[in-house]
């Protein structure tokens, strides 16, 4: 595959939450979820510490392994977990979390894993992409958004509301009913969305953190054929400039309402070698 990436923190001083790593045959995408002032935790480590850590260990197995991407990432879980021992106490939750995306690529099939609200596309050469999505986060969410909402960004109160989302958003976490993340529990890894498609089927594939796919299923700048054709055409680094001047149009969230007026944002456009 011939790789292309961009990642943008959500704000130039704060740490970026995201996390790429590629090699010529498999890439990792994970998306750090941020936890908002207020909200506490018995676990020192941070965000971008457990997506950073997380996907360059699944990178490494991706290389080292042709076992099943569930069973690797549930490996990938349990070793992350281990180095919280003696540090954190993680029985209490509120410990880091990350979507995840990974895709390998052998001589003659893709293999695939999305687990959590970052977005993958295999562009099979049809019309319409096949768009990959875990949408359980957005099921159990949409209720309890109402407050968040019809709030402006950037207040008090928005900030406030939002602390309450994200807490009332971790009764969910992990659990039968409500949404899966990779954190601290290896069985994670099973809930995942999986799949192999022929090599000789897909012409290209995006992986997307929410922040970049809102280019589509937030502020509706284009159709995911479209999106595909501007990571091809002009790059992973140009999505993501299209979203910061949307976000920037509407500072306050009030045309498009959201938690947080900015988000980390990662887009990565693989080419298969043979196709080019």
């Amino acid at each position: 595959m011939r790789v292309a990436f961009a990642s943008e923190t959500a704000y130039p001083d704060r740490p970026n939450e995201d996390f790429i790593g590629a090699t010529a045959d498999a890439v990792v995408l994970l998306d750090g979820a941020s936890i908002p002032p207020g909200v506490t935790s018995a676990c020192s480590h941070s965000v971008r510490w457990y997506s950073h850590t997380l996907g360059s260990t699944l990178l490494a197995e991706m290389t080292q392994s042709a076992g099943p991407l569930p069973e690797l990432l549930a490996q990938g879980i349990k070793h992350v977990t281990s180095l919280h021992d003696f540090t954190c106490d993680l029985t209490h939750g509120g410990s880091p979390s990350a979507t995840v995306i990974m895709l390998r690529h052998t001589a003659d099939h893709l293999d695939w894993l999305v687990l959590g609200d970052s977005t993958l596309i295999l562009d099979t050469g049809t019309p319409e992409p096949m768009v990959i999505c875990d949408d359980r986060l957005e099921q159990v969410a949409a209720p309890h958004r109402t407050r968040l909402d019809n709030l402006p960004g950037g207040t008090p109160e928005h900030a406030e509301a939002r602390r309450q989302y994200v807490e009332t958003l971790g009764q969910y976490r992990n659990r039968d009913g409500g949404f899966w993340v990779a954190s601290t529990d290896p069985l994670a890894a099973d809930q995942a969305l999986t799949g192999t498609i022929p090599t000789d089927q897909v012409h290209a594939a995006a992986l997307l953190t929410d922040g970049a796919a809102d280019a589509v299923t937030r502020y509706r700048l284009a159709s995911w054929r479209q999106l595909i054709n501007v990571l091809a055409h002009d790059g992973p680094a140009e999505l993501i400039r299209q979203v910061r001047e949307a976000e920037r149009s509407d500072a306050h969230s009030e045309r498009w309402p959201r938690s947080k007026t900015h988000d980390d944002a990662s887009a990565v456009h693989c080419m298969l070698q043979q196709l080019i």
